[in-house]
């Protein structure tokens, strides 16, 4: 009566010689690189629509109370007639963020401009969006203004975000900046409600 070990190594021998699943066996090693890049591209491309979705949320919301004057920031501590224009650069950052969950470390990565567009001559504007460096402090942009009553304003927000996956698929091909981080721009205006008295 042959040994259990025997019978074993008799079946193991068999096996390795079979060729009933090497026709399966090969397609599927070739395929499946393909479809896991294929599942990580697609899971970086809705990660990265919806944050560009929740950023245009937080801005539009943000942008709602700005537009009808109803956000105060006095100056000096002192209420004045035209504080709700004057919102301050980190002020309109926090409450873009504050309207947000799924930008991380959102008040480190956004930069958002503000400033006044012609009516008259329909200028096109200089630069394109000015986004934050993560490798240095934020510095409030120079076109940050608030305008004047019943003027056009357009803001422009900016966010920086890391890849999921960074080195395969959609991830290894978004344009970075030194630190590896992509940008997202979200777009919107709105007018000034006119000047008291004017």
């Amino acid at each position: 009566m042959a040994a259990p070990t025997d019978t074993l190594r008799a079946w193991l021998r068999r096996k390795i010689r079979e060729e009933d699943g090497s026709t399966a066996t090969i397609p599927f090693v070739i395929f499946l690189p393909f479809f896991i890049m294929l599942m990580m591209s697609s899971l970086e491309i809705g990660v990265m629509m919806t944050r560009h979705m929740m950023l245009e949320r937080a801005l539009d919301l943000t942008v709602r109370d700005l537009r009808l004057g109803t956000w105060a920031q006095p100056r000096d501590g002192f209420a004045n007639e035209d504080s709700s224009r004057q919102v301050s650069h980190a002020a309109f950052r926090r409450a873009v963020c504050r309207h947000t969950v799924l930008l991380p470390n959102c008040e480190t990565s956004l930069l958002v401009e503000l400033r006044p567009v012609s009516t008259e001559t329909w200028a096109q504007l200089e630069t394109g969006p000015t986004c934050a460096s993560r490798s240095s402090d934020i510095v409030i942009p120079p076109s940050y203004s608030p305008g004047a009553g019943t003027e056009m304003m357009l803001i422009r927000a900016c966010a920086k975000f890391d890849p999921v996956f960074p080195a395969s698929g959609i991830g290894i091909r978004l344009p970075t900046d030194e630190s590896g981080a992509y940008s997202l721009v979200s777009v919107t205006a709105f007018v000034n409600e006119p000047d008291k008295g004017g």
